[in-house]
């Protein structure tokens, strides 16, 4: 029979680098939401939820069902079986506060899994046990209501409020009582003060200047121990600083996650996965076939570029990109490759009437006799698809 696992989310590209996103306790995978689409151009990104956040079970921890105690190496192990269920060896991570002490721990203890890491608003050990005791026997009789209504001020900075503030407080408040007890009681045992020399993966330690749960002394701590470590701290920003400072945040983080010595890499690996997907795997194939010692450069720069760095952008999705190309072709005249990206445009799922009316748009806005063609050439296409 097979484990539950942790529920998650995935985006980007599936043959692109992995990185995986660990929340902080109270939150859920939404906690990344400003990143992700930024992140995914470039990674596989997956995202978890703690158990009893969000969608995962609270009974993946002991402690939340049982009479064992849970421990941060418990939700570590957790991380690998999802690691390993999905296909995923070596990866990226990044995790918030607890999500980040989880990251700390896989470091240390599996350090042939981890690719890079990067802490935000976390620590080595965070406090004496016996407040994360009681704040867990809190929620086991009284349920999260109460946290909920001060989070804010753990959170964030004095006067922070935004629709994404409000709805990482709506899912502490949803949160399963038993869950977020165990992973307290996680907190109480965890401290890595004296495992921090054992971090090989490249490291990056942000802090939040204004944050009183995780103060930037424990940043300074885990960059002074971790050797090599960079450390960054954040203006304006408290334990959630991803959310108040989103740009700042995934600014470090692409640094970090994406060397400049791995830019093109990633690129070209992402980029390969959206040329297959949008222009066929055939085509690419044949391309790839044909290229020689030559044309190879002018390959790459197309793949890494135009397919990388522009097809992967989160801000227009297929179809309308094969719009806008399919236009900005009938305007150039490059007729080859108008039949190209009108076969692509049919498996970004523009139906012929679409494009029928993008030609006619094209029509009034670049020619008659420019249209005209891109008709000719359009009504042989859909033929072929037609009596494929």
């Amino acid at each position: 029979m097979t484990s539950p696992l942790l529920h998650h989310r995935s985006a980007g590209p599936a043959a692109a680098p992995p990185l995986l996103l660990g929340p902080s306790l109270g939150t859920s995978l939404a906690v990344w939401d400003p990143q992700v689409p930024a992140l995914a151009r470039n990674h596989r990104v997956v995202r978890w939820d703690l158990p009893g956040h969000g969608g995962s079970p609270a009974d993946l921890l002991p402690g939340a069902g049982a009479a064992a105690i849970a421990t941060v190496a418990d939700l570590g192990r957790l991380v690998l079986d999802l690691a390993d269920s999905l296909g995923i060896g070596r990866f990226g991570y990044a995790g918030v506060s607890l999500g980040g002490a989880v990251g700390l721990w896989l470091a240390v203890h599996h350090p042939e899994r981890v690719a890079s890491l990067a802490l935000v608003c976390s620590s080595a050990q965070f406090g004496d046990p016996g407040p994360w005791l009681e704040r867990a026997a809190l929620v086991r009789k009284q349920g999260t209501a109460p946290l909920a209504a001060t989070a804010p001020d753990r959170w964030f900075t004095p006067g922070h409020r935004s629709p994404a503030a409000d709805a990482l407080v709506d899912d502490l408040r949803a949160a399963d009582p038993a869950g977020y007890a165990a992973c307290c009681d996680a907190l109480a045992a965890y401290d890595l003060r004296s495992e921090l020399h054992r971090v090989t993966a490249p490291t990056l330690v942000l802090a939040g200047r204004e944050d009183r749960a995780t103060p930037p002394v424990h940043a300074r701590e885990l960059a002074d121990g971790i050797p090599g470590a960079t450390l960054t701290e954040l203006a304006g920003a408290a334990h959630l600083a991803g959310v108040e400072q989103p740009a700042a945040v995934l600014t470090a983080l692409r640094a970090q996650l994406t060397p400049p010595s791995l830019n093109d890499d990633a690129r070209h690996v992402a980029g390969t996965a959206v040329r297959r997907a949008v222009l066929g795997a055939d085509h690419v194939d044949r391309a790839t076939a044909r290229t020689t010692a030559f044309t190879a450069p002018f390959q790459d720069f197309i793949t890494r570029y135009a397919w990388g760095e522009i097809w992967t952008r989160p801000g227009l999705d297929r179809r309308t990109r094969s719009c806008i190309t399919l236009t900005a072709l009938v305007a150039g005249g490059h007729q080859e490759e108008l039949a190209m990206h009108l076969r692509a445009a049919r498996r970004n799922g523009l139906t012929g009437e679409e494009i029928q009316e993008v030609l006619l748009q094209s029509a009034i806005y670049c020619g008659v006799p420019a249209a005209n063609a891109a008709f000719a050439i359009a009504d042989r296409i859909l033929r072929e698809g037609d009596e494929n």
